[in-house]
């Protein structure tokens, strides 16, 4: 083998957070991301609270006496918004993928209303159990 005399070249820096300054945009796609994982294991406790309704009233019981405790609707309501979340995400970049929204003003303005939109209706939809809830199983 024979050795080149040139010295080696540099190789670039990949960019990362020190050299640009986090968006508003970037941290969404970041939560986009995070959502669907949450949306991942939060389907699997769907699938075990659904699994608890077919075995019976024990563990039916046990499940929802889990669901109402406070611990059990605040998960409830973090799952509702990282649907709700994931769901306006996916909405957005359907836009960004018609080719809608990708200069500087309106794709904050998208992404501003993503957050707003899903955080808004994961509050109405919680609102209206609370309201129109008979008490009734």
């Amino acid at each position: 083998m024979k050795q080149s005399n040139t010295p080696p070249r540099e190789r670039p820096l990949a960019p990362d957070l020190q050299t640009y300054r986090p968006t508003l945009t970037m941290v969404m796609s970041i939560v986009h991301r995070a959502t669907g994982a949450v949306l991942y294991v939060g389907f699997i406790a769907m699938a075990a609270w659904l699994l608890a309704l077919a075995s019976g009233p024990e563990a039916y019981g046990l499940a929802r006496k889990a669901l109402g405790s406070p611990v059990g609707l605040v998960v409830l309501f973090g799952f509702t918004w990282a649907l709700l979340h994931h769901a306006f995400g996916g909405i957005r970049h359907l836009v960004w993928d018609l080719g809608v929204a990708h200069t500087y003003p309106w794709r904050e303005y998208l992404t501003r209303a993503t957050l707003f939109a899903s955080l808004a209706c994961t509050v109405l939809f919680w609102l209206s159990l609370a309201l129109f809830h008979t008490g009734s199983p």
